[in-house]
């Protein structure tokens, strides 16, 4: 699926590494999923979210 989280982390100015500490991941599920290898469970899709202050169709794009 794609998404624009690399984009939205970058306005964070946080690194990968940042960002899963945050979502309690690790740096590769991050990688994955910015990279559109691994589709975020529903319960990860809605913490992302709720990390950016969005909803989830504002990171995540139906093909």
């Amino acid at each position: 699926m794609k998404n624009n989280l690399a984009e939205r982390r970058a306005e964070r100015h946080w690194t990968q590494a940042d960002l899963a500490a945050v979502l309690g991941v690790s740096r590769q599920t991050v990688i994955s999923i910015e990279r559109e290898k691994f589709d975020a469970s529903l319960p990860l899709a809605f913490q992302i979210a709720r990390t950016f202050d969005c909803s989830i169709e504002d990171i995540f794009i139906a093909d």
